[in-house]
Formats: structure tokens, sequence, C-alpha cells
């Protein structure tokens, strides 16, 4: 099977080293081609664009930044991809934007969305959970690619698995705000970092407290915003408090290319 791996940040990277890992060889293409080239170091082929790179491909694994890249990506793309192709959609899009990516592509080919979650160290192991939405036909298809990269949970017909990560992401940027908040509180009574990290640990917002001190993943405050944006949008001006109030956080983070879990962090202040 003739894989094409279209964005290659940081994800995308681990990505692509994990289908090298166990035997493919993707031809990769990065927007800012020197991003090819820890990949292509390791074995892959790498295409000058995105038509080059999935002219011969069986299937094609697009993981982006956001909607409006993917829909560019697949514009130049689309022309060249061949009958019977499959393309994987990654990248956090939500599902509104489903339908107008599977609409670009030629007829023949089809269309599974699949965002994972997991850091980019569970994606080189292998151990990310993707959340596959598409027809069960095309998910058959590409069930092997999928099962290499970790945990396969289907989740109904098109635009169902970009749902179900919307979903899981909303709970993810007000768990970590959440954090941050009880953070804020504890220095605020004087209680030290360490000692309410292991507080909160033990309580409803266990879970949040591991991806907070996380010192091995890398999604960007800026992703998370963009995210969060999504989520409202999908809201269409429904209450939401918290991710309002989250959104509004991420948006005016510092240092939106670092991990989420900075927004846990004070300069200065005793980390853990």
């Amino acid at each position: 099977m003739d894989l094409a791996l279209l964005g290659t940040g940081t994800m995308g990277t681990a990505i692509g080293r994990r289908l090298l890992a166990v035997g493919h060889r993707p031809t990769v293409w990065n927007r800012t081609a020197a991003r090819t080239a820890p990949l292509v170091a390791a074995g892959a082929r790498a295409a000058a664009t995105p038509a080059e790179a999935v002219r011969d491909a069986d299937v094609v694994i697009t993981m982006l930044t956001d909607a409006t890249a993917v829909r560019d990506v697949l514009r130049s793309a689309g022309p060249a991809l061949r009958p019977g192709a499959h393309v994987i959609e990654m990248s956090t899009v939500g599902p509104a934007a489903l339908p107008e990516l599977a609409a670009l592509l030629p007829p023949g080919v089809h269309l599974v969305d699949a965002p994972v979650a997991g850091s980019a160290p569970a994606a080189e192991a292998g151990r990310l959970t993707v959340l596959a939405g598409g027809d069960e036909a095309a998910l058959d298809r590409v069930a092997p690619v999928l099962a290499r990269l970790g945990t396969v949970r289907r989740c109904g017909g098109p635009g169902r698995g970009a749902a179900r990560k919307l979903v899981l992401n909303t709970a993810l940027v007000t768990a970590v705000a959440a954090v941050a908040d009880a953070l804020a509180v504890a220095e605020a009574v004087g209680l030290d970092r360490r000692t309410a990290l292991d507080a909160l640990a033990g309580g409803p917002l266990g879970a949040a407290v591991d991806r907070a001190t996380s010192t091995d993943a890398a999604f960007a405050v800026s992703l998370a915003a963009k995210d969060a944006r999504l989520a409202l949008a999908a809201l269409d001006g429904a209450p939401a408090p918290l991710l309002r109030a989250a959104a509004t956080v991420l948006a005016t983070a510092p240092h939106p290319d670092l991990d989420l879990a900075t927004l846990t962090r004070r300069p200065g202040k005793e980390q853990s």
C-alpha cells in the first residue's frame, strides 16, 4: 500500500516515524520543505507539491494546522488523486468542515475523518487513540494503516470522529484551565504547587493534573485556542461559560507556541 503524508509538523513527523518503523515508506510533503528532512533521512520520499505526493498513493494522510490548511492542500492535491484512493483527515477541523473537504475530492476518492488523541511520543510508539469516522467500507480499507498508529475507535459515519475529537478537546482545555485556577487559589492561600498538585491528583481533576504536568506533550496553546473556537462555533451561541472563559485564557496566553500545560505554570515559581 503506497502512502502519502501531507503535513510534517510535530504530530505529522511522529506519525511518519511510526509508519517508517512498521515498514511503510511514505511520500511526505510539507509547506516548509525543510521540515520533511528528518523523515527523508529516515527513509521517506520527499515531494515538492501535494499533487506530486499523492499521485501514486493508495492512502493519503493529512495532519495540518486547521481546516483552511486542509482545504488548500486538498484543492492542490485533488486532481492528482486516483480513483479508489482514500484520504485520512487526521487534523482537528471539527465536523462542520468535513462535507466541504469531501466535496473537494474527485469521484471515487473516499474521505475518512480520523483525528487522534495522544502525544507525539505516543504516535511514535503506536499508542494513539484514533477516532475514526466514515463509511464502513472506507474504514475497512484504511483500518490496517490506522491500527499501526494505535487503538482505533470507530465512531460512526462521516464526521463522527471529528465530532468526538472536538468534545474531547473541549474537556481538555477547560480541565487544564481549571487546574490553572486551582493552582492560583493554592498560591493565594499559601499552599505550594507540589502539595496542591498532589491534592488535585486525587480528585476529579486527576487526569487533568497528569496533562498539566506533562513534559513530553506538544499541543501548542495556539492550536488549543483554535479548537476552542471550533467548539464555540458548533455551539452557535448556546451557553457554555467554562468553555468561553477557557477560550479567552487561551487567546490571551503570553506564549501561544508553547504546550498547553504552560497555562498552569507561573514564571519564577516552583514547578512540578
